[in-house]
Parts: structure tokens; sequence; C-alpha cells
């Protein structure tokens, strides 16, 4: 007789005492065990994996049926029409998951509706804007091999070009002049249905279309300094100007642009399997079991051992085993509501006020990194643009306080997907780390190389004008903090980022009380899995 699953039990904050063990840090292609100040440190820990819908199959063609203020996707499939069906690109999950792929479950279930009704003008597109190209192993995992074979040899499944300048049109401006820019055949279908993952709060919604879809005229009116420095947590939506601008850009496509049915999916936090080989990065540290101990015992061994392409190639091979906790189709904005409701489910933990310090582990994948290298501007802004920005109210830290993080930030890079980044790192960086003279001086020359968006288009190159907005996704942090640490990285490569290095947490903790005094009260950001601060 099968067993009843235990209801997963909420994120809560741990006051460290002397009977708190050491805590988790990862450490990118590594984790480090850190014994944290007694009585004037916390430890946020996320929430258990919320449980997963049994049938998802179901829940899909459910919601298609039955969309949210919308008709039924069915009854919008008419012979003879253009269907274009976007989805997002391999920036989402972190970390990729198992097979059936989410997006593969919601593309075969539309083809079946358009199948049906005999429409046969479809195309797919993988909306990455200024993302670099999925490869055909990316794309056969997120859209499923049936797909693929069905659609990519007749030139029908493909990744968006944002400097395709015969593909892209203008369909307007916002009322506060901000360019709506969108793919010419999406802008010209019968109807895009977008497929979407919700990892974070930040996903979905007019963000799908208004900056999958686009391109650099129409991504720059917000992945800009002042948006950025004016967006106070990008995942609170009512305190975000990045939000504010892509649902301006949204009213825009509503009016001038094509029909837009949206199917908004989220997973639950289930990143290493509970009962995996690396389940016990999912535990809470004093309920680890000797076997627990022992299993982390063996993997830290074994990765000491290995070579680090051999490391960072183990740790990418790796697949989550998330489950649907919801899906919601129709109106872009009705749906993402439903949606953000789910995400905040998962993720929200109630913090009580802020701190001196806020100490983070990275992991070794950002957005921008899946089947790569995490070089040291993703290091920045992992830290700095997304850890820093899960929150909801107010950072954890006090404006004036120091983030410490922890990651061995390499000076290396990926020479196929980051050319530009090796650029602005030891050119632009250089000079100065300061975003808004880097914005003024450099943007645009980078943004209209013509080597870099001959990478773009025909390799698998981040866009030039790529690393620009990573810096400037941690420009508000920059801005709010007193100062930036990095344990363990390399020295050279802390200090071109203008943070300083520490080889140890006591180290930085030393450092950090030059900055905030002495005795300074600390808070742990206990991620991954990720979750979302709701400070109060």
């Amino acid at each position: 007789m099968k067993q009843n699953r235990p209801n997963p039990r909420p994120g809560f904050v741990l006051d460290v005492d002397r009977q708190a063990p050491p805590i988790l840090f990862h450490h990118g292609e590594g984790f480090r065990l850190e014994q944290l100040p007694v009585g004037r440190s916390r430890v946020v820990y996320p929430g258990e994996p919320l449980r997963g819908i049994p049938n998802p199959d179901l829940a899909i063609a459910e919601a298609l049926e039955n969309p949210i203020d919308d008709d039924p996707l069915p009854s919008l499939m008419k012979r003879g029409m253009k269907l274009t069906i976007a989805f997002d690109d391999i920036s989402l999950p972190l970390p990729p998951m198992q097979r059936p792929d989410l997006r593969q479950r919601v593309i075969e279930a539309v083809l079946d509706h358009a199948a049906a009704a005999g429409v046969d003008d479809v195309h797919i597109i993988a909306a990455l804007c200024l993302h670099r190209r999925m490869t055909e192993a990316e794309l056969r995992h997120a859209v499923g091999d049936r797909v693929y074979e069905a659609f990519s040899p007749s030139g029908q499944l493909y990744n968006h070009d944002a400097e395709d300048h015969d593909g892209m049109v203008i369909l307007g401006h916002t009322d506060h002049d901000e360019v709506v820019q969108m793919s010419k055949r999406a802008a010209e279908s019968d109807l895009v249905v977008y497929v979407n993952i919700n990892l974070v709060s930040m996903d979905g919604g007019w963000k799908s279309t208004a900056t999958g879809l686009s391109g650099y005229e129409g991504v720059r009116a917000h992945h800009n300094v002042r948006t950025m420095r004016h967006s106070r947590s990008f995942m609170d939506q009512d305190r975000s100007e990045l939000h504010r601008s892509n649902w301006r850009q949204g009213a825009v496509i509503k009016k001038h642009g094509p029909r837009i049915f949206q199917i908004e999916t989220t997973v639950n936090t289930n990143v290493f399997g509970q009962d995996g080989p690396m389940g016990v990065l999912q535990k809470r540290e004093w309920e680890w079991s000797l076997r627990d101990r022992a299993s982390f015992a063996g993997m830290q061994t074994g990765l000491r051992a290995m070579p680090s392409s051999v490391r960072r190639r183990a740790f990418h091979s790796w697949k989550s085993p998330y489950e649907m906790t919801s899906v919601q189709a129709g109106e872009v904005e009705a749906v993402h509501k439903r949606t953000t409701e789910m995400v905040y489910k998962q993720h929200m933990v109630r913090v009580e006020g802020q701190t001196d310090i806020v100490t983070m582990g990275l992991p070794y994948l950002t957005p921008y990194n899946v089947n790569s290298i995490m070089n040291p501007i993703l290091v920045m802004v992992q830290g700095l643009g997304y850890f820093f920005n899960l929150y909801r109210g107010k950072p954890v830290v006090r404006e004036g306080g120091v983030l410490i993080m922890s990651h061995p930030t390499p000076w290396e890079f990926h020479p196929v997907h980051h050319p530009s980044y090796v650029d602005f790192f030891e050119q632009v960086l250089a000079e100065t780390t300061d975003p808004l003279e880097i914005e003024a001086k450099y943007e645009k020359r980078y943004a209209e190389d013509e080597w870099y968006r001959h990478l773009y288009r025909n390799s698998y190159a981040y866009h030039g004008v790529h690393p620009f907005y990573m810096w400037y996704w941690g420009s508000h942090a920059l801005e709010y903090l007193g100062g930036v640490i990095v344990v363990g990285g390399d020295t050279k490569a802390v200090r071109r980022l203008g943070f300083k290095p520490a080889s140890t947490l006591d180290d930085a903790l030393e450092m950090a009380s030059d900055i905030v005094g002495r005795g300074p009260t600390l808070t742990h950001l206990h991620n991954p899995p990720i979750f979302m601060a709701d400070v109060v």
C-alpha cells in the first residue's frame, strides 16, 4: 500500500546557537561547510518542494480547454491561419529538468489541436532575445525528439534572431517612448502561443514576448542602469521598474501586435532529488543522517580529485526531477497573476528585519552559463543581480551593509559562448566599474560591433551587449551596499570586479567589520533551492 507523502514544510529562519552544526555553502562546482558566529547569525532556509500535479498532461489539456479570460485554444485554431509557438530558451529552468521537459508536454498538446484544425503554417521559435542560440541537443531536450524531427528539417523550428533586420519589426512606442520590437514572423501571425516555465516571479507575463521575441532596440528600454537601479527587487513586481516597462510594452503588443495566448507553468524546488545522489543538498544540516554525512564527505572527496573540466561536465549533466505545480493558460496578465501566486507559495519565507551582513554560497550555474563556464561577470550577476534581489519589501541586508559570497571566481571564459565578455572584463572593467560610465562610454560600441553580431547570429555567442546588461543587473546592489567580499575566489579576478578577496569566511567577517562595525549581525541565504525572503 502506498503511503501518503507528508505535507512539505515551509521555509523558516534558524537562529544560530552553540548547538548549530556547520552550514553548507555552495562554492561553484564544490561546497564549503562554515561555522557562523553564534548569537548574532541566522540562516534562512527554503520551504520543501510543493507536491506536483499527479497527471501533468491532463492538467495541460484542461488548461487549454478552460483558459483564464480567453477562448478555449481549440476554438482559436482555424485552417489557413498563421500560428507561431514561442518558448522559453535554455536559461530556464535551472538546472535543466529531466525529460520530458514541460515545454515538450505543452507544445505537443498545442500541436495536437493545430493538427486537428488543419493548421499547417506553424513556426516554433526559441525566444532567446540576445542570449546565445540553442544547440540541436538543447532544442531536442526542450521540445522533444518528435517535435524536433517534424519541424526542424523544414526550418519551422529555430532560434530567434534579434539581429535579422529583415525579420524584425517595430510595433510602436509606449507612453514612455520605449520602442516595442518583435520578431516579424510572430508579429504577422494570427496567433502566438507562448510556452513559459516560471522559475521565479520575474519570469513570464509580458516579459515573455516583450523581451523574449525582441532585440536590442526593444530591450535597451529597460535593460539600462536607470531601470535597474529603480527596480527595488526584480522579483517584487510592485517595486520593479523592469516589470513596469515590460508591461507598458505589453500594452503596445496587445494593441498593435498579434493575439497572444499565454501558457505558463510553475515547478517546485526539487532541484537535487530528495532521495538521489545529491539529495543531501536539500536537507537541513542538523537532520543529516550518518548516511547523509558519508554521502557528502564522499562527494567532497571525489570532487576535489577531479580536474575542473571534469567537475564542470559532471555538474552540467545534472537534470533536476522537478514536478509541475500549476499550469494556466489564456490572457497574459490574468494568467501571470495566477502564476505569481503559485511561485510565491513555493518561494516566500518570512524574515523579520535586516542585518549588517548577508552571506551566500553561489552554485555553479546561472541562466547564462548552461553547459558553459561561470566567468567572473556571471559570478557578479548571480550574487548581486539575482540572489541579492530574491526578496520582497526590502533586502535582508541593511543599506550600507556588506555582501559576502563564496565562489572560486576563476579568470576563465567560454571562448564560444562569451567572446564579448572577455573584452568587457579585460578592457572595460580595467578602466572603470561604474555602471553609468560604462553605459555611456562603451555600450553602443559593443552592441553594434559587426564581429559580435556575426558570432551571435552564426555561432553560439551571447550578443555583444550582453555583459553590459549583466553588469547593470547588479547596479542596484552596488549602489546600496557598503562592500562586497568574495571568499575563495581568484584574487586578481575578484579585484578586477571591484570587490575584496578573502581566503576564509573568518577573514571576510573581519574585513566586513571595518565597514559595518564590530559584532555585526549576519543572515545566511541557504540556497539553492531558491526562495524569496519576505522581509518585514
